[in-house]
């Protein structure tokens, strides 16, 4: 009897990874419900629980959530607007406390898994790592270029001097494209919260993203921090998904709101900071005059955009995150 039962067991295969997915959502029904639909179109065996991050929404989604019967879905509602940051952190604490994963999965509103995504994710041999990032793709089939992964360049000389003899350019420090039609999980630095899978383990090592940084460059920051505390992140082509982020398409390189040119660039400040050590100056160097000419796109409010420029390069090197968001969009509004 006992040898049937482990013959069973054996040709059942492994026990399934208890996964949990956390989404932040804000103002962005239509977008919601295709990536809740999606998720639990997945049997529980792949997805055990749903948390839904609710950043103050205006537009009907509280009471879309209310009305979802699906007992894997949990709502967080949030009083005041946390940011992508901040919703991440919380979705990501509530899950780990509530929801005992084995591995969280993270992604936007507007990002979601493809279909059979998180059943080659269970699938996957993770022997070896700590976090997962997925093949990111736009609806039309197209990479995500937002979403494609990077190896540090600055960890290695061969790598800093390519990208540095490449002027930066995305190639250079991003997987090429032809990795995504492989087979074979390649190791990477900095990803995207767009199927971004993280071990609990790791979690538990290295804690939750800083919620203070509101919104951009959250996800880079804490990816880069997971593999300088030893953690092993690949990025498996086979786990392939879906980010429909058309509204970023129209933006032309504007920033709207203008108060996002704040966030954006004390964040990225912050992350090369990070990312390339003593090689930080001369990082700054070439990104500063990028940044200035930004104000181009901004005619009419050119004013503003530099003094929120200003005030991101002034908090970034002073590492300050705490700042109220109300007085962010107070310096956008021409308010002290």
């Amino acid at each position: 009897m006992g040898d049937h039962n482990q013959a069973e067991a054996a040709q059942a295969g492994p026990a399934p990874r208890r996964l949990v997915a956390v989404v932040v959502t804000h103002n962005r029904l239509a977008q919601l419900r295709e990536t809740v639909a999606r998720l639990l179109a997945s049997p529980e065996r792949e997805l055990a629980a749903l948390v839904v991050v609710d950043n103050l929404s205006g537009d009907g989604t509280g009471a879309w959530l209310a009305a979802q019967t699906d007992p894997r879905l949990e709502v967080l509602t949030a009083r005041t607007n946390l940011g992508g940051a901040g919703g991440f952190e919380w979705g990501m604490r509530q899950a780990m406390t509530r929801h005992d994963p084995d591995w969280l999965v993270l992604m936007d509103d507007d990002g979601r898994p493809q279909p059979g995504a998180l059943a080659a994710f269970q699938a996957a041999d993770l022997a070896g790592w700590d976090a997962v990032a997925a093949a990111v793709y736009y609806p039309d089939g197209a990479i995500c270029e937002m979403n494609r992964p990077s190896r540090n360049p600055f960890w290695n000389l061969r790598g800093f001097f390519t990208t540095l003899l490449r002027l930066g350019r995305r190639d250079s420090f991003h997987i090429r494209p032809e990795v995504y039609a492989g087979a074979v999980p390649v190791a990477v630095d900095i990803t995207s919260f767009v199927g971004f899978f993280v071990s609990r383990q790791m979690v538990e090592r290295v804690g939750f993203p800083d919620g203070a940084l509101f919104v951009y460059g959250d996800d880079g920051l804490y990816s880069l921090g997971l593999r300088l505390a030893g953690g092993r992140i690949g990025f498996f082509p086979q786990i392939r998904f879906e980010h429909d982020c058309s509204t970023f398409a129209q933006s032309a390189g504007r920033f709207r709101p203008l108060w996002k040119a704040y966030y954006y660039h004390r964040n990225l400040f912050l992350l090369y900071r990070r990312a390339a050590g003593g090689f930080f100056w001369l990082v700054l160097l070439l990104a500063l005059p990028k940044w200035l000419l930004k104000v181009r796109h901004h005619p009419g409010e050119r004013r503003t955009y530099l003094r929120l420029l200003g005030k991101a390069v002034s908090d970034g090197f002073r590492g300050r995150t705490g700042v109220p968001h109300d007085a962010v969009m107070g310096w956008a509004e021409g308010r002290s």
